[in-house]
């Protein structure tokens, strides 16, 4: 066993929230004439659409509530709160705050918003691991939510999505799954951007697969397993980040792991690619089956670039945790299919000028 800071914190509650409008990739293809073989390979079915009184804010507090819920922690006793998103309401406001108060963690707690792209989220469980493991704070709240945009027509808007998944960080000792070790890899590759005023982000086409996605996910998980003297037969589960249903197949076979041990945590074909909830909701559907003693590689990604690679052991407490809310799969039924016109009405697509 390799000893690492790490060891030191592990995951108390999980929970995830996902809006019940779905628009299915037929309908979004029929709208823009796309031949089926070209949406047919991103390997996706429908995607989640958020209503139009929901924003990443009001999906990551019922995400956290529900995590809060499921850990049985004080809220009170979460001195850190950390909200990863790239569709934050306010340009200029914080959402954690927002959140914190509304669970009841403030006043004495820190709180904020992180900026990486898909990353963000993952940026505050890494932070949070060390908070926790220093003794710095006991329990830290980490959110990761967004209402991902697109340009109507583009491919991006067959797999952009909205959703929020949250996770209560703690100390080793109670926790549902350990953290055993991890590991970040970063360069700056521009793969996909969107710059100030500008309504939609753009993607750097050729660098947005193998310079960026592929090769900063492997880097990641490469150097975690070296670390931990790991190999992919010694993980029931691994999750990567997705943003399509097709990528996470990919760089997991090039890692040299199974189908079988990706397909509990592929969650994009059902509810689309949430950003910063897109591989942590696939975590947190793993959290929802796992059996003790199993271990679960998640591997997050950001555009700009960057990748985390986790490794986590779960534990006997699992068990008990997870009937004290909603599950991923409860979220994924609980639906309402909806028509482009519909779909473009909550997303705000239509500008309607009023003098």
């Amino acid at each position: 066993m390799v000893l690492t800071p790490e060891r030191g914190a592990g995951v108390h509650g999980w929970g995830v929230y996902i809006p019940r409008f779905r628009i299915s990739m037929q309908e979004i293809a029929r709208e823009w004439g796309w031949p089926d073989h070209q949406w047919r390979a991103l390997g996706m079915i429908e995607k989640a659409v958020a209503g139009p009184d929901e924003d990443s804010t009001t999906m990551g507090l019922e995400a956290s509530l529900n995590a809060i819920r499921r850990s049985g922690v004080n809220p009170a006793d979460i001195g850190a709160v950390f909200f990863g998103t790239e569709s934050k309401p306010y340009a200029v406001k914080p959402s954690a705050t927002v959140i914190a108060e509304a669970v009841g963690a403030t006043p004495l707690t820190m709180a904020s918003d992180l900026e990486f792209a898909c990353r963000a989220a993952s940026e505050g469980v890494k932070a949070s691991i060390g908070l926790v493991a220093s003794g710095m704070v006991k329990y830290a709240l980490v959110i990761g939510s967004d209402t991902a945009q697109a340009n109507p027509g583009d491919v991006l808007e067959f797999t952009a999505s909205s959703g929020a998944a949250a996770f209560v960080i703690g100390p080793s000792k109670g926790s549902a799954a350990v953290f055993e070790g991890s590991s970040t890899y970063v360069t700056d590759t521009p793969d996909f951007w969107r710059r100030e005023g500008s309504r939609y982000p753009r993607h750097g086409e050729g660098f947005t697969g193998e310079p960026a996605y592929f090769a900063h996910i492997i880097g990641a998980v490469r150097d975690l397993m070296e670390k931990l003297g790991l190999k992919p037969s010694d993980f029931n589960y691994a999750i990567f980040h997705q943003p399509n249903g097709k990528f996470p197949l990919k760089v997991g076979e090039m890692l040299g792991f199974k189908p079988d041990q990706l397909k509990l945590g592929l969650v994009t074909p059902f509810i689309g690619n949430t950003y910063n909830g897109s591989a942590l909701i696939g975590l947190a559907r793993v959290l929802d089956y796992a059996r003790p003693g199993e271990r679960v590689l998640v591997a997050p990604f950001g555009s700009g670039a960057g990748s985390d690679a986790y490794s986590l052991l779960v534990t006997d407490v699992v068990e008990e945790r997870r009937d004290k809310a909603p599950t991923v799969d409860y979220y994924i039924n609980d639906k309402i299919v909806i028509s482009y016109s519909i779909y473009a009405k909550y997303r705000e697509l239509i500008h309607v000028i009023r003098e």
